[in-house]
């Protein structure tokens, strides 16, 4: 028996015991010092107790070793053994379902992580992979505890372990609220959402004063792996936010999209929006003209439940759309071209980006909503020398390796291998549909007849007329709207106001869908 400084006392009775022990709690609760609660507080931050009490539903948080002590010894550690040991632990509910949850004290040891903390945290993450449940990180720690050496490392290490053991298994949520330097960035990096709050989270591998150092470029931490870089440069981070509360509040929005665990559906909910309500906006959002922009969004928002939906890294590779919504109360994952941006070309980044969305989908049950207006993949020097042959191929790879019912539908143009690799039929989409002003070919009709009729254009007298009549004679031959459906490329062509209604009958034709992949250990997708 121990008090608050760990020496021992006498305690005559029960009740003695238990008041100490309730004094203990409260000191616990409390954390290290008013000071240093203060100090966490001029940063613009909260505290870890008071992101736990704003991700849980209230009063439903249970900690596991609160009483957890380091047992270092040397470099002052000895004098300084706050209970926690830096690491706040434990499981509670969030719209009344299990979400498993750690979160760092960055007011004891700066939030770094030693033995003891590191234990902890393998502890709950094994406790959420057996029961099954989503694991939820706030991070807010300053690395590896230097004073225990190598034990610290070792401590990522097992961290690293279970977050891929549990990649595809439960859902793994990263949220930044602080700095997370060095190997720490990579727990985060292997979870399936990074959620950052914007002046106060940053991530790097090495930072600021090694940059300054080693190329002698000057840099701010927030220049460097701010949340805006990670949002809109690297693509580390998938939200981004102004401020703690509204980026713990859509944590909380994220996890009532997807099911705890990958043995389950996401939560289905009554929809108050009909199911067969008609998108009559829909005729004036899309322009028949190919080549004039619009925005993708305007088109999800008139199909999907109540125009609500959750765009993942809604500022990255922006030529492309990936969002969770419901159709009929039924959750989706939706992935759309949008011309808005770079007229909706695949490039790099959108490749991974749709790639990794779909992946994500496909473990968690969660069905495949595919809108296409794509004209190719996007030419140039740049893409082809930054690999997109191999980039692409991860979308390729990760559409065929879908096993979730899978729907596309092609609202204008779709030409050459972008279509394919955007869930063609081809490539196992279970149905396709398509709106009366699609396109589908190898190439838009000016570049096919370019290479079709280049003879007859260069002899004609004149060639400009002559490359308009075959331009014309291509498209009447070729590119027709019911070309597709009479080879059976796309099950049907569809009006537009009725996409709600025909994918959600769809989606309930597909929801006992079972389709297994070979036997093998894992594939070898390209990276």
């Amino acid at each position: 028996m121990s008090n608050l400084e760990g020496a021992p006392v006498e305690a005559s009775d029960v009740r003695g015991r238990v008041a100490e022990l309730h004094a203990i709690r409260e000191q616990v609760r409390r954390g290290p010092s008013e000071r240093a609660t203060q100090a966490q507080k001029a940063k613009g931050k909260l505290t870890a107790r008071e992101r736990i009490d704003l991700l849980l539903d209230e009063g439903s948080f249970s900690e596991v070793e609160p009483l957890r002590r380091h047992r270092a010894s040397g470099f002052g550690l000895e004098s300084k053994k706050p209970y926690t040991d830096g690491v706040i632990t434990g499981w509670g509910t969030v719209h009344g379902r299990t979400v498993f949850v750690y979160a760092h004290d960055f007011r004891i040891f700066g939030g770094a992580l030693g033995e003891a903390h590191a234990t902890k945290i393998h502890k709950i993450m094994d406790m959420a992979i057996a029961a099954g449940a989503p694991l939820v990180s706030l991070n807010d720690g300053a690395g590896a505890r230097i004073q225990e050496g190598v034990s610290a490392l070792a401590g990522y290490g097992g961290i690293f372990q279970r977050n891929t053991k549990a990649s595809g298994v439960i859902p793994q949520i990263s949220v930044m609220l602080g700095p997370c330097a060095g190997g720490a960035a990579y727990s985060p990096a292997l979870t399936d959402f990074v959620f950052m709050v914007r002046e106060t989270s940053q991530m790097f591998i090495t930072g600021p004063d090694v940059v300054r150092a080693v190329t002698g470029e000057e840099i701010s931490q927030n220049g460097l792996g701010g949340a805006d870089v990670h949002a809109e440069t690297s693509g580390v981070a998938h939200f981004a936010y102004d401020d703690e509360e509204t980026c713990l509040e859509e944590v909380r929005y994220l996890l009532s999209l997807l099911p705890q665990n990958n043995r389950e559906n996401p939560p289905r909910v009554v929809s108050e929006d009909p199911a067969d309500r008609l998108g009559e906006a829909l005729l004036d959002l899309v322009p028949a003209d190919g080549n004039r922009p619009y925005d993708m969004r305007k088109v999800i928002e008139e199909i999907v439940d109540e125009g609500e939906y959750l765009e993942v890294h809604e500022r990255w590779a922006t030529n492309i759309i990936c969002a969770l919504s419901r159709l009929d109360g039924q959750v989706v994952g939706i992935v759309a071209n949008q011309p808005q941006s770079l007229a909706g070309v695949l490039d790099i980044e959108a490749s991974e980006k749709a790639a990794r969305f779909i992946q994500m989908c496909d473990a968690f049950n969660i069905p495949i909503i595919t809108l296409l207006d794509v004209p190719g993949f996007l030419p140039g020097v740049d893409q082809e020398h930054g690999g997109i042959i191999r980039h692409g191929a991860k979308l390729l790879y990760a559409y065929c390796n879908a096993t979730v019912p899978r729907i596309s539908v092609i609202l204008r143009k779709a030409y050459g291998g972008a279509y394919i690799v955007m869930d063609s039929q081809s490539i196992g989409a279970d149905l396709t549909y398509a709106w009366p002003t699609n396109e589908i070919a190898v190439m838009g009709a000016e570049g096919a007849a370019n290479v079709i009729f280049r003879k007859q254009i260069a002899e004609a007298d004149d060639p400009e007329a002559m490359r308009a009549r075959m331009v014309k004679e291509y498209k009447a031959e070729l590119m027709h709207p019911y070309y597709a459906a009479e080879r059976g490329l796309v099950d049907d062509v569809i009006d537009p106001v009725e996409t709600r209604s025909v994918l959600v009958k769809a989606l309930a034709m597909l929801a006992s869908k079972h389709a297994d992949l070979p036997s093998r250990k894992h594939g070898n997708p390209p990276q």
